[in-house]
């Protein structure tokens, strides 16, 4: 039996597959990137204030800017495509999606920025934490539901026909006519004297 809003059978498994591999390559990349040590003689301190390294870069202006803020945006980015694709269902709202794989890509983030706090050489920095959502949001917003509606027009096209063989090889579904709720004197059995 199919699942509601699923791509159909084996093409369903190849996505989720495909996803769930990409997905785990890109987080070991991120890890192994994010979470080696840096021999720098001396670390910035922690930054919580929320746009302040945004602000700093931005004031470099020109190309150096445009580097930092793509690095933070760019890091995590695939998620917002690798999430919805190894789940493998076409039919979801496009908010909900939109607002499980950002809330995930921000626990990534997240996760990465708690880690870093024992890695010589690294320390956290809550914009790096909002770039990084933000290019999971972007992305996400960019290319899945184009992606979905795509999936849907092919598995319509395709699975369309073998849905109706599968039926027909079942059978149709029995209907059971209405039953009537009978009267508790009729429901329960006679009592003996």
């Amino acid at each position: 039996m199919q699942r509601q809003g699923s791509i159909g059978g084996s093409a369903a498994i190849r996505v989720r597959v495909t996803g769930g591999v990409l997905l785990v390559a890109h987080l070991a990349f991120v890890a192994w990137l994010m979470l080696r040590p840096l021999d720098v003689p001396w670390v910035m301190p922690a930054n919580l204030r929320p746009f302040a390294t945004i602000r700093a870069d931005l004031a470099l202006g020109g190309h150096e800017a445009v580097r930092r803020l793509g690095e933070g945006l760019g890091l995590l980015a695939p998620l917002g495509v690798l999430l919805p694709l190894a789940h493998g269902r076409p039919c979801v709202s496009t908010f909900a999606s939109l607002v499980r794989t950002v809330a995930a890509g921000a626990m990534v983030s997240l996760g990465i920025a708690l880690l870093q706090t024992g890695v010589p050489g690294r320390v956290v920095d809550v914009d790096t934490l909002l770039l990084n959502t933000l290019g999971v949001a972007l992305v996400h917003l960019a290319a899945v539901p184009a992606l979905r509606s795509r999936l849907r027009r092919r598995a319509e096209r395709l699975g369309g026909s073998a849905v109706r063989q599968e039926d027909a090889a079942q059978g149709r579904t029995p209907t059971i006519p209405r039953v009537g709720i009978a009267p508790w004197s009729d429901a329960l059995p006679p009592s003996s004297p």
